[in-house]
């Protein structure tokens, strides 16, 4: 069922030549010793561990799907899932960048984040099991007390128990301000919490030993509105003293989806009967705790796009280089054989090369934001943490939305490359685009990313953190700029940036008579500032690829080309999404409900 090898050239390129990686740790005294053999080391033994044991699970963990026992509530995963946890587990992998205090390797974010890819890449249903557990460990590193600290993270890292988020209910997704699920106080500083969600993934299982979900609930006397959620830690097992799980806790898996796609994992309503919790944070502040568990995940679900895309991209390619069909338009290129490769078609070169271009773009720009939260966390300097902080917050809107997007669209073209094969199941494809689909919807869906983006993140400071990101781009085309060899990179970039620059203003203006003109902007908004980043990062790449397309590694060619098909071919869609961002509410909201 195809292949996945991870690229691991491509990810050395990205963090040794692109970025610079080790150099930048040794800003920081945490990681001043990681070096590029450590990273390298790390990166090879993540791509075996994902090849060899995730990716032969993937195709028949999506056949076969979850079970769920309605007498026990317990769900059982597809085959092999448990057994590859176990393995996960014993190689010391959910440990990779957590605190060393409570059991952790210590490894930055920036290393995390390209094994992440791999996981996700090789079966994403199953990297969703330990996906949230991260994101759980560090809402609580932030904000639980010491005693949780101690009971809960040494637990997390070390895999033994996983984590969830548990946020949607039937009745409200995105509005959390309307949500019901109750929490009394006891008289042990416990709470007793009632109440339902659903879309709660991996909410139920039997990989690990235990599960602690991280409830959103509202107190008693709690005001209305999101200004009265707290959030609760409510595991499936009630620690014993020394640590081990105990009694069971009434919160149940009461039904599983049915969905589109990642059929491999655990989606499930779960019923909260009284269940026993206990505050993490302050009452009534726990959107500002989960905050960092839903931005962690926004993160994370943009890498679960970033690792399909890489994957379908892969195997389109074997696919395209081994399928006849016709002969090339300017004469046959392989005359003993009754038709060409398809490879030699134009279009479909476009689809592969859409594939590989929004795949690269979306390693670079990832693993510098990872990067960038490795700064924001450990730098000495506070300014330089600060703005670090400022920029993280301003891309993470765009890593979540932009790589989901740009994964639908690769592995639809890369789906299409296989012609009427692709639409088979038996050649995996299809998966990867059903997979694909749900990432642009959960963890908030893409819209509202993109306001997030311009309503909060960019007009709500008067673009303060958007102009800082634009003297970072003016500052390298005016580096580059009297470079000939570059100027069908650094002008395209120049010019769009002054776009960007415009844009803004005059949706800030327009938002001041009509708040809906953000609204009707926001999406295609998104996608130009993303245009932008991706733009900055192919030509620093093709920079270094003009230095050494001639030292005999073909890799810099094809990174060259890479980047000038982006410049060609993706860049341009920017013209329309200007246009229509431009075009403003009328057209949307001129017609009235009925008459829909």
């Amino acid at each position: 069922m195809g292949q996945y090898n991870a690229p691991l050239r491509d990810m050395r390129f990205v963090l040794h030549e692109l970025l610079n990686v080790s150099d930048e740790l040794k800003q920081l005294p945490k990681y001043a010793d990681i070096d590029a053999d450590t990273i390298n080391q790390v990166l090879e033994e993540g791509g075996k561990f994902t090849s060899e044991v995730l990716f032969p699970l993937n195709h028949s963990g999506d056949r076969e799907g979850c079970k769920l026992d309605p007498a026990t509530h317990e769900v059982t995963p597809p085959k092999g899932f448990k057994e590859a946890y176990d393995q996960y587990v014993a190689a010391g992998w959910p440990a990779l960048s957590a605190d060393p205090e409570y059991g952790g390797q210590g490894l930055p974010m920036v290393l995390q984040n390209s094994f992440l890819e791999m996981l996700n890449s090789a079966n994403q249903a199953w990297t969703m099991y330990p996906g949230l557990s991260h994101g759980a460990y560090e809402c609580l590193h932030k904000h639980g007390t010491e005693e949780q600290k101690s009971l809960y993270l040494p637990k997390l890292i070390s895999g033994e128990w996983t984590g969830t988020m548990c946020l949607t209910e039937a009745h409200c997704g995105t509005d959390l301000g309307l949500l019901r699920t109750k929490a009394e106080p006891q008289d042990d500083g416990s709470y007793k919490l009632t109440g339902s969600k659903i879309f709660i993934s991996a909410g139920e299982h039997n990989m690990s030993q235990n599960i602690l979900h991280l409830v959103l609930a509202r107190l008693p006397d709690a005001p209305k509105g999101t200004h009265g959620i707290s959030l609760f830690i409510v595991p499936k097992f009630l620690p014993k003293a020394d640590g081990t799980p105990g009694e069971r806790n009434p919160i149940f898996c009461g039904a599983l989806e049915e969905k589109m796609g990642i059929h491999g994992n655990a989606t499930c309503q779960m019923n909260i009967d009284g269940a026993r919790g206990w505050l993490i944070g302050e009452p009534n502040k726990g959107l500002n705790a989960m905050f960092v568990m839903m931005n962690a995940a926004r993160l994370g679900v943009g890498m679960q796009s970033l690792g399909l895309t890489e994957v379908a991209y892969q195997n389109a390619l074997v696919y395209a280089k081994d399928r006849l069909q016709m002969r090339s338009l300017t004469g046959p290129k392989e005359a003993d054989k009754p038709a060409d490769p398809i490879i030699v078609h134009p279009d479909v070169r476009r689809m592969l090369l859409t594939a590989k271009a929004y795949a690269e773009g979306g390693r670079a720009f990832s693993s510098y934001v990872a990067l960038q939260i490795d700064r924001e966390l450990n730098h000495p300097d506070e300014a330089v943490r600060n703005e670090a902080a400022d920029e993280v917050a301003l891309l993470t809107p765009i890593i979540k939305a932009f790589l989901t997007d740009n994964g639908w669209i690769s592995t639809s073209e890369a789906m299409q490359v296989y012609g009427g094969h692709g639409f088979i199941s038996e050649w995996g494809m299809e998966q990867y685009v059903r997979d694909s689909r749900i990432n642009m919807i959960y963890e908030g869906t893409n819209t509202i990313q993109s306001l997030d983006l311009l309503g909060r993140k960019i007009l709500q400071d008067n673009g303060a953190k958007l102009r800082k990101l634009g003297e970072k781009i003016r500052g390298y085309v005016e580096e580059n700029g009297l470079d000939e060899s570059m100027s069908e990179f650094v002008t395209p970039l120049a010019d769009l940036a002054a776009k960007v620059e415009k844009l803004t203003t005059e949706i800030g203006m327009k938002a001041f008579q009509n708040a809906d003109e953000v609204g009707a902007a926001a999406v295609p908004y998104l996608r130009v500032v993303g245009h932008l980043i991706y733009a900055y990062f192919f030509a620093r790449m093709a920079k270094i690829a003009l230095s050494k397309q001639d030292n005999g590694d073909p890799f810099y060619k094809s990174k060259l080309a890479t980047a000038r098909f982006y410049f060609a071919r993706l860049l341009p869609e920017t013209a329309m999404l200007i246009r229509q961002a431009r075009a403003g509410s009328a057209s949307l909201m001129a017609l009235d409900a009925e008459l829909f």
